[in-house]
Parts: structure tokens; C-alpha cells; sequence
């Protein structure tokens, strides 16, 4: 059995360098686009034809299904997204970028993109591959419960 106390310490350590970090790199979003917008663009860029399914971008995201889709629809004013109905699933919405969204996903991205390697450039190739692993191992056990 994992020893309580390291586990506990190994938690917090993990949980304070996560906000840390995340405070340090969240100056990355500010008039362009924000945190939450910046990772709907993410996933639907990442898809074919820059278009996701609105269940995939909500999987995504660290937030509940409403509030993705009132982020949706407000980002679909804005101009960043289109989203109209999934011809292959009558309940469900496909979002797509648009030229506006695509390009100032780019430029916030490439921005993120530096301080984050930035940040991370403190630990080597081998612990980089090393977290990576550990956290999805992680992840991966929360989704099994």
C-alpha cells in the first residue's frame, strides 16, 4: 500500500506547482481570447476541416456541459466559431472556427506555446516524458472509478 503521507505530499506538491504555473502563464490570455475559449479553439482546430463535435470539445473542457455550451454561443456572436447542426447526430452541433477565430487562436497559441516551454524548460527531456507519463497514468486511474 502507497505510504498516506508521502501520497498526500505528492497531492499538494502537485496541486501548488499546478497553480503556480497556471497563474504564471494565465497573463497569455488577455485581450484576444481567455483561458476557456482559448481551449474550445484548441480541440476544434485539432479536428479535420478545423470542425469538432460540440460532445467532443464539452469532453475536453473542465467545465460542465452548460457552460460550454453558453461559451459556445457567446464565442458564435463574437465570430470565433460557427456551430450548426451534426448531420449525423440529430441532438448533437458541430463547431467550427472561423478565419477570425483560427487566427487569433494563433496568435494566442504561439504566445502560450513559448511561456509554456519557457516554464517547463526547468526540468529535463527525460522528466518532461516522466510527468507526461505520470499524469496521464493519474488521469487515467480517475477515469476508471
Amino acid at each position: 500500500m502507497t505510504d498516506r503521507r508521502l501520497a498526500i505530499d505528492a497531492w499538494e506538491s502537485l496541486f501548488r506547482a499546478q497553480h503556480e504555473v497556471f497563474e504564471e502563464i494565465s497573463g497569455d490570455f488577455g485581450d484576444g481570447l481567455s483561458q476557456g475559449e482559448y481551449d474550445v479553439l484548441l480541440t476544434v482546430t485539432r479536428g479535420a476541416d478545423m470542425t469538432a463535435r460540440l460532445r467532443d470539445v464539452t469532453a475536453n473542457m473542465l467545465i460542465s456541459q452548460p457552460s460550454v455550451s453558453r461559451l459556445v454561443d457567446r464565442m458564435a456572436a463574437r465570430g470565433l466559431i460557427s456551430k450548426c447542426p451534426d448531420p449525423e447526430d440529430g441532438r448533437g452541433a458541430l463547431v467550427r472556427a472561423t478565419e477570425q477565430g483560427a487566427a487569433a487562436f494563433r496568435k494566442v497559441a504561439s504566445l502560450h506555446g513559448k511561456a509554456i516551454a519557457e516554464r517547463m524548460s526547468l526540468l529535463s527531456d527525460e522528466e518532461l516524458t516522466q510527468l507526461r507519463d505520470l499524469t496521464a497514468k493519474l488521469r487515467k486511474t480517475a477515469s476508471d472509478c
